[in-house]
């Protein structure tokens, strides 16, 4: 069911999490005895797993960018995929436009990726939406949790318009997942993360990046920047969407396991040319 290196890391998390055991305690103490309450909270978690329940749904958090996020059902697990966006995106808005900035993120989910953000680049203004209500609340709270001063409101970007030439940058880890692909779904993945945030609602598995792209062209000032984490499997129609909208310097870029996994593109406006 798990592979050695993946059992090994969960055990680490429970044990850390739940027992209060540190790394140093897992090396000089790992032979001691548990207490009978800890054997049975163990065997609670042993019995979820057994049954592809994420372990960090059982914890009720997840670690992302070095910072803690509280998870539930109604919201994706933070992936180290989209850490590298979030990498990227700092790396980008440092040196195009200092600190000084607004950003948008749509599809807040956990609001990892904004309040990541937002810990790193401490001036400007980052906002977030998404279309569920429960997501938002729990990224309210993380946005708590982290000390950070995101601002989170609900939009369904495959409808509702974004306020023209307001953003530095817009980033999106958008729902990606063709419905016929349910099959190919791990159980873990499938039975106990939030649909909507996994699959396009149509078969058209780019239906969201259209609506950004398009939506986004508008809603970035001039020189800004669109950053997306997409299906590995798309990188080229997602670059081609891009050019087709006018975007310049796109740029398709691999993950830490080789799979293309990030597209960025630059919005350049050309002023409209007054008639003599």
């Amino acid at each position: 069911m798990y592979g050695e290196r993946e059992a090994k890391s969960i055990t680490k998390l429970v044990l850390e999490t739940e027992l209060e055991l540190s790394s140093v305690h897992l090396t000089f103490e790992r032979f001691r005895l548990l207490t009978q309450p800890q054997q049975q909270k163990l065997q609670l978690i042993l019995e979820r797993l057994m049954k592809h329940e994420p372990v960090q749904h059982i914890l009720g958090e997840a670690d992302f960018y070095g910072l803690r996020f509280k998870v539930n059902k109604n919201v994706l697990i933070p992936r180290p995929e989209t850490e590298e966006l979030v990498e990227w995106a700092i790396s980008l808005v440092k040196i195009t436009r200092g600190e000084g900035l607004h950003i948008l993120d749509i599809g807040a989910g956990t609001g990892c990726i904004p309040i990541a953000l937002a810990k790193t680049l401490t001036l400007g203004s980052i906002t977030a939406c998404d279309v569920s209500e429960d997501a938002l609340q729990l990224a309210a709270e993380n946005n708590v949790l982290n000390a950070t001063n995101v601002r989170f409101f609900k939009l369904d970007i495959l409808i509702e318009p974004l306020t023209e030439d307001s953003y530095d940058l817009i980033i999106s880890n958008p729902p990606y997942i063709a419905q016929s692909e349910r099959e190919d779904l791990a159980p873990h993945v499938i039975n106990f993360e939030p649909h909507l945030a996994l699959f396009a609602p149509t078969e058209d598995a780019l239906i969201f990046y259209k609506a950004i792209a398009k939506k986004a062209s508008s809603a970035l000032k001039n020189g800004g920047i669109l950053l997306l984490e997409i299906n590995e499997a798309k990188g080229p129609e997602v670059v081609q969407l891009l050019a087709g909208l006018g975007y310049r310097e796109i740029e398709l870029r691999k993950d830490m396991s080789g799979k293309d996994r990030m597209v960025k593109g630059i919005k350049i406006k050309v002023p409209h040319q007054v008639e003599t």
